[in-house]
């Protein structure tokens, strides 16, 4: 068997004696290869480097990056260890093809190409690729992108970030700049950089026999029983712009009173990355705002914002997305995020209306969307009036076209043209 995927985590008991396991059991699809973390070694490279320092540099978020050169020893190490056992599980394979998935692991393509030069490197990128003037915070920004450059194909959702990265490179490195090719050349090696916006599945979603009956007992469980009704689905992270978001419902709320008693939003947002301080703090400053808010507007047994924090499942998630009227994705800066996409296709009924963020990456693709600058309150919550005041017509020719857009384009496509791209690139 040829095909691996190899991650960290999991179960160590379902595993055999060289930490695989079959991909299904019963029918061999690809093997699952486990690489184990000291807690020492989790908490610095992923706590640490990762997501105290990558996550908000690249986001460009409101968080200060902290950089600590213990957390980057890990970082280094945990790469390392990758490294290992990817070497290990391509011995012997002529021209091996590795995929390697987002910001963890930056500097795992040089340290796989100086071993193995035969071998087809991409790196997708899943988050943005911040301004090359807000990158220079970073310490060893040199070390990552020389650990990027490793790869053959290093792909991002969207055209800016690659723009950004090649700004980047040129600013920071001496390597060769090809904008007609979009590639760069560093010592004898080339490599390509593409945008490949990831999107979803598109069979299933909107097959799932949702009726009405359904839709009342969700509302039932709920306690909902406003006409209006709106969803955001998030984790509880800084960079989706919770607070922003809150703030533009209550806006809306103070200036088109009518709509008081008759419109509940639902704020999905499980926890996120909980043993991080900057988190912590976050979700205490996300409950302060939702109770503050209901505090203000609500009448009886009628509160404007129901806020759920456990983990929903895709499933459960698809009814939240069938039930709303609007959905909001006010994120500050996302590299694409699938919430927009997954609201689309849940809506078979071609019934709703998205308020989409233009620091999302899917602005750039779904235009028949509401598009918003989320530090814009009134902005927001004129937009949010003008969602659910849309006619049915409106909405069902806006959503016939985003359906489209992500049909066309789906989580399929996605692999099929970026596998088929490496495959091109043979070395």
């Amino acid at each position: 068997m040829d095909r691996a995927w190899i991650g960290r985590r999991g179960d160590g008991m379902v595993v055999d004696k060289d930490s695989k396991i079959s991909v299904p059991p019963d029918d061999l699809k690809y093997t699952l290869k486990r690489v184990w973390l000291t807690k020492e070694e989790e908490n610095g490279y992923y706590n640490g480097f990762a997501n105290e320092g990558i996550w908000p540099l690249y986001h460009t978020a409101h968080t200060k990056p902290i950089f600590r050169k213990e957390n980057w020893e890990d970082y280094k190490k945990v790469n390392g260890k990758f490294a290992e056992v990817i070497l290990s599980e391509i011995k012997g394979i002529y021209k091996p093809i590795i995929f390697i998935q987002d910001y963890h692991f930056a500097l795992l393509p040089r340290m796989i190409k100086n071993a193995r030069p035969d071998a087809t490197i991409a790196i997708f990128w899943h988050i943005p690729w911040p301004s090359s003037e807000s990158f220079r915070i970073c310490p060893w920004r040199k070390e990552l992108l020389d650990g990027m450059l490793g790869a053959d194909l290093i792909a991002f959702h969207t055209q800016l970030h690659c723009n950004n990265f090649i700004d980047t490179v040129g600013k920071e490195l001496e390597a060769l700049i090809n904008l007609e090719q979009f590639a760069i050349q560093k010592g004898n090696h080339l490599s390509f950089v593409k945008p490949f916006p990831i999107s979803v599945p598109t069979d299933g979603a909107g097959k799932d026999g949702f009726n009405d009956t359904d839709k009342q007992e969700l509302l039932k469980k709920l306690g909902i029983k406003t006409e209006y009704i709106g969803v955001g689905i998030d984790r509880l992270d800084y960079t989706k712009g919770i607070p922003v978001r809150l703030r533009a419902i209550e806006y809306f709320l103070k200036t088109n009173p009518a709509f008081c008693e008759h419109f509940t939003f639902v704020q999905v947002a499980p926890s996120s990355r909980g043993m991080i301080p900057q988190y912590q703090l976050f979700a205490q400053q996300v409950q302060g705002e939702i109770d503050r808010i209901n505090t203000k507007f609500s009448k009886g047994d009628w509160k404007p914002i129901i806020f759920l924090k456990k983990h929903h499942s895709h499933e459960e998630i698809n009814k939240f997305y069938k039930i709303a009227n609007i959905c909001l994705v006010t994120s500050l800066h996302d590299g694409m995020n699938l919430v927009s996409k997954e609201f689309i296709w849940a809506r078979n009924d071609e019934k709703g209306v998205l308020i989409l963020s233009q620091f999302a990456g899917t602005s750039r693709e779904l235009k028949d969307t509401l598009i918003v600058n989320p530090y814009n309150t009134e902005e927001v919550a004129e937009n949010i009036h003008k969602a659910l005041s849309m006619m049915q017509s409106e909405q069902t020719k806006r959503m016939k076209r985003l359906r489209e857009v992500v049909n066309n384009y789906n989580v399929y496509r996605w692999s099929a043209e970026l596998l088929k791209t490496m495959v091109n690139l043979e070395p």
